[in-house]
């Protein structure tokens, strides 16, 4: 057994298909599928039932599955070890976090980051929370960036950055000459949020029935800048941290502060619990939290 067989498994478990885990790993399919009968026959046991329209695990295949990705973790933990003994002129790191967190900070950071360790690979994934989620818990990503609070006790939490939220609508707005709001300003206004992916979608709805009504969600959108451009056309109102502020055309969108009641947009890192941290990914860590 070697840790290509374990590879080649666990993308077939996570894709339910050989065909489309052979394109993820730019391997023919044939190749997959002798790789996994041979980790089969190895074993002495039925891993997948191949009977069935769809792939699914036999009960051993699910057990093989968790083990493996227990395996690949730790070797991959040992890779990092190892190139932690020499130094942090190389080294690699995968985050991820939400389009909204990415825009108003990160650029910045990663600049500043990669001047100071130039051969440092960052790899950037952007995601809903929720999925960022997801991932940092399945070892995928060294760590995630959300929006607190967040009760997963699976995660260690270092508190990042903390702003209010604020609305914005367009300059024509009935609400655009008004120097702060409450949320029941715009109880009967059209909203445009980020997709239930992401946790900015929950908070809204929530404080929103906390002040006693549904909001009307008219649209919903993964990326926002396409929100923002939404409010630029008089298309209903949305929800952003005061940073986006800057971001925004002055001309056509207006941000008010949001005062009853005031809405917190606080950032963590999430970090799964026990889980080997690499030096790259610590000092990266430590120099966001210091920017």
């Amino acid at each position: 057994m070697d840790i290509r067989q374990l590879l080649y498994f666990i993308e077939v478990a996570k894709q339910k298909s050989f065909t489309k885990a052979a394109n993820t790993l730019h391997i023919s399919q044939p190749a997959l599928s002798k790789m996994v009968k041979s980790l089969e026959e190895e074993l002495e046991i039925e891993l997948i039932d191949r009977r069935s329209k769809h792939i699914e695990l036999t009960d051993a295949g699910e057990i093989v599955f968790s083990q493996s990705q227990k395996v690949v973790h730790a070797f991959n933990d040992l890779h990092a070890l190892l190139q932690d003994m020499t130094t942090l002129k190389k080294g690699k790191i995968k985050f991820g976090l939400p389009p909204l967190i990415g825009t108003v900070f990160f650029p910045k950071i990663i600049k500043g980051f990669q001047t100071l360790y130039p051969n440092v690979k960052i790899q950037l994934i952007e995601h809903g929370a929720k999925r960022v989620k997801q991932l940092v818990k399945e070892g995928e990503l060294d760590f995630g960036i959300i929006m607190l609070p967040e009760e997963d006790n699976d995660f260690n939490i270092i508190p990042f950055a903390t702003e209010e939220l604020m609305l914005f609508v367009h300059t024509s707005h009935r609400l655009a000459a008004k120097e702060e709001v409450s949320i029941l300003d715009v109880k009967d206004e059209p909203f445009i949020l980020f997709t239930e992916d992401f946790t900015l979608h929950d908070r809204i709805i929530q404080e929103c029935q906390n002040a006693g009504f549904q909001p009307n969600v008219s649209y919903e959108s993964s990326q926002w800048d396409f929100i923002s451009e939404m409010v630029e056309q008089d298309l209903g109102v949305t929800f952003f941290p005061k940073s986006i502020t800057k971001k925004a055309n002055p001309n056509t969108v207006k941000a008010i502060p949001i005062k009853d009641p005031i809405i917190p947009w606080n950032l963590g890192i999430i970090l799964k619990k026990e889980k080997y941290v690499s030096n790259a990914a610590k000092t990266f860590i430590e120099y966001i939290t210091l920017s």
